[in-house]
């Protein structure tokens, strides 16, 4: 079968991984041209990795061969390089957040809708073997009916490791919008829609300094938050806590847990595709350890994307859907809207549960409860 042509937009530092996996990873895509706003970057993309073409954003939605654009651009940029990729007929994959905006993510929507193109949206990594497994666990009643849940992202910024970190401290940056897909994301395909929001955020330093790379040395002025805590309300009636931070310089706290009437679930970190999984039931002694299938447990950025072909060429919905990126982006105003008002915000674009992806629990084994243990 023929494989299905890719244009990227967008040559940073993310687009490495997504190039080096559709060459070698994923048989049905095929990275056909690369385009950056700086067109030396796109090129030194496109010798690294044998891509046949570099040129520039025009000329790649011009171009009838390319059937999809997978936008790695800045968060500022992702809904105006979306809605000029639909405007040209293409469907789009696109890094996470889909938007800045809940207007933005309304309007790629309905002009996906409109032109009768496909939108996806990372991230993919609630595809991998790691979440993939909690999903089956939970699906097999393994800690019974999910009760609560709690997420936590801390850590102290960006400055110190990227090559240029302005970006997570300006609009559309700060750890919800950053992190919050990730965690927001694997919640929603764990425990289904949530239904409102109650949160409280602030920005503890009102400037960075970034301390690596070429521009070490270099003052940001913070823009944004960079503390976040609060609930999410699930239609199912579990109720989760998150705490997001770029303020924390050292923490113990694990990634997400899921509590049920019968036990919980250790989920690992869902910006990673593998695990730990770990499990105790409400009799157990202690914690056990969850077999992962190795079936997309390492770095598969590109999995949503290349999910969304097949389910392209099968005639069904694919799962890194464009409405879950945005219920995700919706969480993520609402944290900041909740805050601001002093009261819950009630959300109004919910999405169905995705399907489990069978392809990343294959050789995945049944977990069944133990007992107490003697000490």
């Amino acid at each position: 079968m023929a494989r299905t042509k890719v244009g990227i937009v967008g040559c940073g530092n993310i687009s490495g991984i997504y190039l080096s996996n559709l060459e070698k990873k994923f048989e049905n895509v095929e990275v056909a041209a690369v385009a950056d706003l700086v067109p030396e970057r796109a090129q030194a993309k496109a010798v690294e990795h044998g891509i046949p073409r570099a040129c520039s954003v025009e000329e790649l939605f011009a171009d009838p061969g390319i059937e999809i654009v997978l936008n790695l651009t800045v968060p500022l940029a992702h809904a105006e390089v979306t809605l000029q990729a639909i405007s040209a007929g293409k469907h789009v994959y696109t890094e996470k957040p889909l938007a800045v905006s809940l207007r933005e993510g309304e309007r790629i929507l309905t002009l996906a809708r409109k032109k009768g193109v496909r939108v996806g949206a990372a991230p993919d990594t609630f595809l991998g073997a790691g979440i993939q497994t909690c999903i089956r666990l939970i699906g097999e009643g393994a800690i019974g009916m999910p009760v609560a849940a709690s997420a936590f992202m801390t850590c102290h910024g960006h400055e110190a490791w990227h090559p240029d970190p302005a970006f997570y401290y300006a609009q559309g940056g700060g750890p919800v919008f950053d992190m919050g897909p990730y965690y927001f994301t694997a919640l929603i395909a764990l425990l289904g829609p949530a239904q409102r929001v109650c949160g409280s955020v602030k920005r503890t330093f009102p400037r960075r300094f970034v301390s690596s790379g070429p521009k070490a040395g270099q003052v940001i002025d913070v823009e944004v938050p960079t503390h976040a805590a609060g609930t999410i309300d699930f239609a199912i009636g579990a109720v989760a806590t998150f705490v997001m931070s770029f303020d924390v310089w050292h923490a113990q706290l694990p990634h997400i847990e899921i509590y049920g009437s019968e036990g919980s679930l250790s989920v690992p970190d869902p910006n990673t595709f593998g695990g730990p999984v770990m499990i105790r039931g409400a009799d157990d002694a202690e914690w056990r350890d969850v077999p992962v299938p190795s079936t997309f447990a390492d770095n598969s950025r590109g999995l949503g994307l290349s999910e969304m072909v097949d389910a392209m060429r099968e005639g069904r919905p694919h799962r890194a859907s464009g409405a879950m990126g945005l219920h995700a982006l919706e969480i993520m105003h609402a944290v900041h809207e909740a805050s601001s008002a002093e009261r819950y915000s009630t959300l109004r674009f919910p999405v169905g549960r995705p399907e489990p992806f069978p392809a990343a629990a294959e050789g995945a084994a049944t977990v069944t409860p133990s007992g107490p243990t003697d000490s």
